[in-house]
């Protein structure tokens, strides 16, 4: 078991803790051992330097789960630059919101994704350059570096309930000490060969690759298409460890597993949304070796809790206690602690707490705030505006969200991200969007709106419209259409009320 030192170190020093000649990474382009990784970290950081980028700039990579995109966590900051992945799947307008609100000053990308951005979706300042030109680069390689625990290493763009997605700051000591702890609680070792399913611009998928470096272990990235691949990936690469959301378990419960490949499952964690009690009986009986990890997180801090596998079968509600190295409280409104039994919101503090929304100083206030007064670690916590309750066994339970996030297929989408598209080509007057409960995604997206003209001809275009411009987990499910839409006394939309009406509409999945 990986051993809780809470010295953090600088985050590209991960590459040079395996055994030289073991296994690092493998996949579609050959393994790369430990000794390899150093290396092609280290000249991949080379090229970067090579750049001539001011110190702290901001460099992109646009990626599927190909050997640079494995190779940028690391690289970025060994060149004294902070990485901003950007998830494959969105599309050019997204992609230009976070070149521009992250004044990137390079986007790594290939030349086939480059020719789907427009020019005025490069920032002025910003190179774009190809993944092969970079990993081309066979010149010395650079050392390790020197950075402090507290220097900005990365910034990983998510959705917040209102606005575009918004960048949450990331330091050295964030991600060493979120690999630290992960790699513990897990058990993981160098035996270990670990599938990566999960975006790598998303924590969690991040997580795998720092993770299981920190432990010595192998990753093998994959760009699926369907469960199958899933299957094939685990009998072919000998996969022991597995991470998904729920969406992906409902898809690998229907697919055919070998009974000899469902039994190299050695660890399944989740993450991204709740596992329901049957989901949690049905993965224990399909996977009978491998250990269920529950887990909570959010991007702000990373991971908050998990749930012992132990303890997994007797309570399959429970989203566990705090990781190592997090603090992890039951704040009533008042800012005083709640008692057992009663539901507060969550608060965590510690390390792992991150260091802010890039560039947006209102929206850090409102979710960076001052520990409540109790709180052993002080500084800094996040407040993560979900309310849970500790039981009587010490174990914390999900009640229910504040905001209006929908979290569909493990993504968190924005509500006023889907109105903004909806509205953008003139098919409709007035749009709300909201989740409602879908058994496979957890929610899906459905949108009340006003056509201008025929709302079946409006439904039509829109659909065909927002296939271009939206990836395909922001697509709206549901469609309804109103003469009116209602407002409040301050002549807003009434959003609660509508919420309230296309809930009425939906059962809850099955628990």
């Amino acid at each position: 078991m990986v051993p809780l030192d809470p010295v953090p170190q600088p985050i590209d020093a991960l590459s040079l803790r395996g055994d030289p000649a073991a296994p690092a990474l493998d996949g579609r382009e050959g393994p790369l051992s430990y000794a390899d990784l150093e290396q092609a970290v280290g000249r991949l950081a080379h090229w970067l330097a090579a750049q001539r980028l001011a110190p702290g700039s901001r460099v992109a990579s646009w990626l599927p789960k190909s050997r640079a995109a494995c190779l940028m966590p690391l690289a970025a900051p060994r060149a004294g630059l902070v990485h901003v992945p950007v998830n494959p799947v969105l599309k050019r307008a997204q992609v230009a919101h976070i070149l521009s609100d992250s004044g990137a000053a390079l986007l790594l990308t290939q030349p086939q994704r480059a020719e789907l951005l427009e020019p005025a979706d490069v920032p002025n300042g910003c190179t774009v350059a190809a993944e092969q030109d970079a990993l081309a680069h066979h010149a010395d390689a650079l050392p390790p570096s020197a950075a402090t625990p507290e220097a900005l290493a990365a910034i990983l763009y998510t959705s917040g309930s209102t606005g575009r997605p918004k960048g949450v700051m990331l330091s050295h000591a964030n991600l060493w000490l979120g690999a630290i702890s992960v790699a513990h609680y897990l058990r993981l070792t160098p035996a270990d060969r670990v599938l990566g399913v999960l975006p790598l611009s998303f924590d969690y998928g991040q997580n795998q690759l720092f993770s299981s470096w920190a432990a010595g272990a192998c990753v093998v990235p994959l760009d699926y298409l369907t469960p199958r691949d899933v299957v094939k990936a685990v009998d072919r690469q000998r996969i022991a460890s597995l991470a998904g959301v729920p969406p992906l378990w409902t898809q690998l419960l229907e697919a055919n597993w070998p009974e000899e490949t469902a039994g190299r499952l050695q660890r399944l964690t989740n993450s991204g949304g709740a596992l329901t009690p049957r989901m949690v009986r049905a993965l224990r009986t399909r996977f009978p070796n491998a250990d269920l990890y529950p887990m909570y997180g959010l991007t702000e801090a990373f991971r908050s809790t998990y749930l012992d596998p132990a303890l997994v079968d007797s309570a399959p509600d429970a989203i566990g206690r705090a990781i190592p190295f997090a603090e992890i409280m039951v704040v009533r409104p008042d800012g005083s602690r709640a008692d057992p039994g009663e539901p507060g919101e969550l608060v965590h503090a510690g390390p792992l707490v991150a260091q802010g929304y890039w560039h947006d100083p209102e929206r850090t206030a409102q979710r960076f705030r001052p520990a409540p007064a109790f709180a052993a670690s002080g500084g800094t916590a996040v407040w993560s505006g979900d309310t849970v309750v500790e039981g009587a066994d010490g174990l914390l339970r999900f009640v229910g969200r504040d905001d209006e996030m929908i979290k569909s297929a493990g993504n968190r989408i924005s509500p006023t991200e889907v109105e903004e598209a909806l509205l953008a080509g003139g098919e409709v007057a007035e749009a709300a969007a909201f989740g409602v409960p879908d058994a496979r995604l957890g929610q899906a997206v459905l949108v009340v709106a006003r056509a201008n003209g025929d709302p079946a001809e409006a439904e039509a275009r829109l659909r065909e419209r927002l296939r271009r411009e939206l990836p395909a987990f922001q697509q709206p499910a549901h469609y309804r259409w109103r003469d009116t839409l209602p407002r409040n006394a301050n002549g807003k939309l009434d959003r609660s009320g509508l919420r309230a009406a296309v809930l009425a509409e939906f059962q809850e999945p099955a628990r």
